[in-house]
């Protein structure tokens, strides 16, 4: 009995990187909880009694104090994990976000309130890069994308928890009913910090700091297949050394072999707020209420149903994320974006939204689900995933938090201009948001290529290889011959590529009209050819 109790649970047994990943996504729980909950608990009568009543703009500014305070440190928070690690960095916001959701717990007054909303957003800001980081460095490649969107996942469940708890605890009498969010952060983010105490550190970042001897450690206690810690991880790099820190970190980020990645992932990260999401999330109440919806059923549409919803997208999004593309998903789902933002603000300006009767109001409400979930299946899962994917490693911390950080900034821009907006012109915002969404489409079609599969280190030389000197060629070749093909090219060639090989350095260096390949000379079967027989060959030229 016992013999086969241990072999059934050597076939449940997680892998020890889905268990670290699974518990440092707690931090997107935590992130999601406080979305969830902070809306509902301001409006309590019980914290009404305790605190006082918000006024709207006092109410706005008490909601969105954690993205401003959550921007700063988010920004250097990399600084710190390029010298210390992830799980530190992760550990010591935990603990910073444990005393401010205490003193949110325990405040009698107003003041006490805000500096303890203040101090969460600073734990926050100080975790939420760096566990998609972390993830990303210990998740296989074939997996990653899955892994690194666990975070997303437990937000949804997150914002549900948070929506629920005030659900129920609003039937207390005494302040327990908003105090009663707060305890259960708190209690969780403590759990956060002692996990990151045994998580082992990521095998990339010891690598990267010459301490070789604890990075096989920790890959033998991440169950890192042994294969790919030795073609990836593992191999030898020339002068590797400490990442970059302090001024030089920022810097080194905007050096010309990094730029146009640093950039992208600025972009892409920017965007995903510009894009409206929080805009749509915050103030759901309002537009539900705006297309002609009475305020009890505009508040049960916006928190209830809309989050459960969110959660039920979440979980497919989840789990077939490294089925589908990084770079079809964004485009894809910025279509949907765009498109549903440009038709509520179309029905709007047109004025075929009419509060009492009409199918303009239930157009504007379907497409408002349509564009919160599209963006969950979409960006809010690929955008921090490609973001931590294209970076090089030595940049990788610096500038994930930098880019987190003008998220956070992008977020509270959102939060604070879109009842503004809603105010002067009610299509304004939706054109504004569905033209930002259009912008992001078009500049991804251009500068996006693909990475799912492929592991960081490929993903680096490619960008390196293709990027850094030159531009990148795509040609096509016939595989009717077994072993070589002849290229035609129009100018001289520096790198070659074939699939996810390298050709030695030198062959086909000063080429400049065709070459015949031979590919012997690269350890690999024939080439398995793709749809019509051409297999494509990439190509970096100076």
């Amino acid at each position: 009995m016992a013999r086969t109790l241990k072999h059934l649970w050597g076939q449940i047994h997680p892998k020890g990187y889905a268990l670290c990943a699974f518990m440092i996504s707690l931090g997107g729980f935590l992130n999601g909880y406080d979305t969830g909950s902070i809306g509902a608990v301001t409006t309590m009568p019980q914290f009404e009694k305790s605190i006082n009543k918000l006024s709207p703009t006092l109410q706005g500014f008490t909601v969105a104090l954690i993205m401003v305070t959550g921007a700063v440190p988010g920004i250097f928070a990399g600084q710190l994990a390029n010298r210390y690690g992830q799980l530190l960095v992760v550990m010591a916001g935990a603990l910073v976000f444990t005393l401010g959701t205490a003193l949110e717990a325990g405040s009698s007054k107003l003041p006490m309130f805000l500096v303890g909303r203040a101090l969460a957003g600073i734990g926050e800001g100080m975790w939420l890069t760096n566990i998609s980081v972390y993830i990303t460095e210990i998740a296989p490649s074939a997996k990653r994308g899955t892994f690194v969107s666990m975070p997303q996942l437990m937000a949804a469940f997150g914002i549900c928890a948070g929506y629920f708890t005030c659900y129920g605890s609003i039937h207390i009498s005494s302040s327990l009913s908003w105090r009663l969010p707060f305890i259960i952060q708190s209690i969780l983010a403590i759990v956060l910090a002692i996990s990151c105490i045994y998580m082992p550190m990521s095998p990339r970042w010891l690598q990267l700091n010459n301490r070789s001897e604890e990075a096989l450690r920790s890959i033998h206690r991440l169950d890192i297949s042994p294969v790919e810690a030795e073609k990836d991880i593992l191999r030898p790099r020339p002068l590797v050394r400490e990442g970059p820190s302090g001024v030089s970190g920022f810097l080194t980020m905007f050096k010309r072999e990094y730029r146009g990645r640093t950039m992208l992932a600025f972009f892409i990260l920017g965007m995903l707020q510009l894009c409206g999401i929080d805009g749509v999330l915050y103030y759901a109440p309002i537009l539900f209420t705006q297309a002609g919806l009475g305020a009890g059923t505009a508040s049960f549409l916006a928190s209830g149903v809309s989050a459960i919803a969110m959660l039920l997208v979440s979980i497919p999004a989840f789990l077939y994320t490294d089925r589908w593309g990084r770079r079809s998903s964004t485009i894809t789902g910025g279509v949907l974006l765009s498109g549903s933002m440009f038709i509520i603000g179309g029905l709007y300006a047109s004025d075929s939204v009419h509060a009492d009767s009409g199918g303009g109001r239930w157009l504007v409400i379907v497409l408002i689900f349509v564009f919160a979930l599209s963006f969950v299946g979409t960006w809010g899962v690929v955008g921090k995933i490609y973001a931590s994917e294209i970076l090089d490693a030595r940049t990788r911390d610096v500038a994930n938090s930098a880019a987190q950080g003008l998220g956070f900034f992008t977020n509270w821009l959102v939060a604070f201009t879109t009842p503004i907006f809603l105010a002067h012109s009610s299509y304004g915002a939706y054109f504004l948001f569905g033209g930002l969404s259009l912008l992001a489409v078009l500049v991804l079609i251009v500068f996006m290529p693909e990475t799912r599969g492929y592991s960081l280190e490929y993903i680096q030389e490619g960008f390196q290889n293709l990027h850094a000197r030159g531009h990148r060629q795509a040609l096509s070749y016939s595989a009717d011959a077994e072993r070589s093909a002849t290229v035609t090219l129009g100018k001289r060639v520096r790198r070659l590529l074939i699939g996810p090989v390298l050709f030695p350095d030198g062959v086909g260096d000063g080429v400049t009209t065709s070459m015949e390949l031979d590919l012997g000379q690269v350890q690999m079967p024939p080439p398995t050819t793709g749809e019509g027989g051409i297999l494509r060959l990439e190509v970096s030229t100076v």
